[in-house]
């Protein structure tokens, strides 16, 4: 029997080859797959990376423009306080001055109180000797009104309050607060007890209430008072008359007017606008005043300093408005830079009958 022939490469080895072969490729594969894997997951890992500074460089963006915004703001702050620093320093100066000028305005306040408290010490001593001396009570007077002046002083004024209608024309502009306009500009911006406790303004309405005491019972009467526009000062007595016996209308009247506060400018035109307004016409017209027209009978479209000439032909135009069969009495109380006011007022108070008087600083 022949011996079988025996091969090397039988299938059992081929097999085997086969078989290793495939376990390399398999490694082969596995570990590529391993490979691939963790590649993906540092892609992944290196992309979020990426958009958490993407993120942050926006949010780094967002806040630089926000500390621009901020710094432009705060350089435009620091502009404004710096021009207002001049301002705020210039005001805390003038108020400094309004306070030492209120001080000394007490001051002088508290004197006169004490000299005034006094004076009604003295007259009320000197009332008592009188009253214990009168052996009876004198007879009654013609006024429905007293007025007490200061002291034992007369004076020959030559003002005589008569008529049947009388017509009282109360200048209340801001120049009645004093002769001068430094000092009118310094109370023009004072509070209203100030206003009204002026010294030329007291004067203006003593001298009314003087006036007021010599209305005659038999007479009616009106006042207006005026600056750029005019109006009666007892309420809802327009274009009527008060009767000169009625004590309780002028009173009323009397204390309108001491509750005004003078302010404005003045406008003849207007308060001659009240005369036309009155029925009958009054036959006797009683002008308080300091001095001629600042404005016709409405204010300029464009606001300017007038001068003596200008208010001069403001005052002509309201004297040709006046009715000429009623006299015109003035009291001037002067305010400077305003010469022409003494000669304009006598010159119209002579031609329409009435009288002109300019009260020396103690009267009434």
């Amino acid at each position: 029997m022949a011996r079988r022939k025996t091969e090397v490469f039988s299938m059992s080895f081929l097999d085997c080859i086969t078989c290793a072969f495939g376990s390399v490729v398999l490694v082969y594969t596995l570990i590529n797959a391993q490979g691939g894997l963790r590649r993906i997951t540092e892609e992944r890992s290196s992309d979020a990376e990426v958009s958490q500074l993407e993120e942050k460089v926006l949010e780094g963006d967002q806040q630089l423009v926000q500390l621009r915004n901020s710094l432009e703001q705060t350089q435009a702050e620091r502009v404004r306080t710096e021009g207002l620093a001049p301002r705020v320093l210039a005001q805390i100066e003038h108020t400094k001055l309004q306070l030492a000028d209120s001080d000394k305005q007490t001051l002088a306040q508290h004197e006169d109180i004490a000299r005034l408290e006094a004076d009604l010490k003295s007259m009320e001593e000197g009332q008592r000797r009188l009253q214990g001396g009168a052996h009876s009570p004198g007879p009654r007077g013609m006024s429905i009104r007293g007025f007490e002046g200061e002291g034992n002083r007369h004076y020959l004024t030559g003002l005589k309050v008569r008529g049947d209608r009388i017509l009282f024309l109360i200048d209340t502009s801001a120049s009645m607060l004093d002769e001068t306009l430094v000092n009118v500009l310094r109370l023009r911006n004072m509070s209203d007890a100030h206003k009204r406790a002026a010294d030329k303004w007291r004067r203006t309405l003593a001298i009314t209430e003087w006036l007021a005491a010599h209305i005659p019972e038999t007479s009616k009467f009106q006042v207006y008072a005026f600056n750029t526009r005019s109006w009666p000062l007892m309420k809802a007595s327009e274009g009527k008359w008060l009767n000169g016996n009625d004590a309780d209308a002028l009173d009323a009247t009397l204390k309108a007017l001491h509750e005004l506060v003078p302010n404005d400018g003045t406008s003849l035109e207007n308060a001659f606008a009240a005369i036309n307004a009155m029925t009958p016409a009054p036959d006797r017209v009683i002008l308080i005043t300091d001095g001629l027209p600042t404005q016709g009978a409405a204010a300029p479209v464009i606001r300017k300093m007038i001068d003596g000439d200008g208010r001069y032909k403001l005052f002509e135009r309201a004297m040709a408005k006046y009715p000429h069969n009623v006299p015109l009495s003035v009291v001037l109380l002067p305010f400077e830079g305003d010469p022409q006011a003494a000669s304009a007022f006598w010159v119209a108070a002579r031609h329409s009958g009435g009288e002109f008087m300019m009260p020396a600083k103690d009267w009434p």
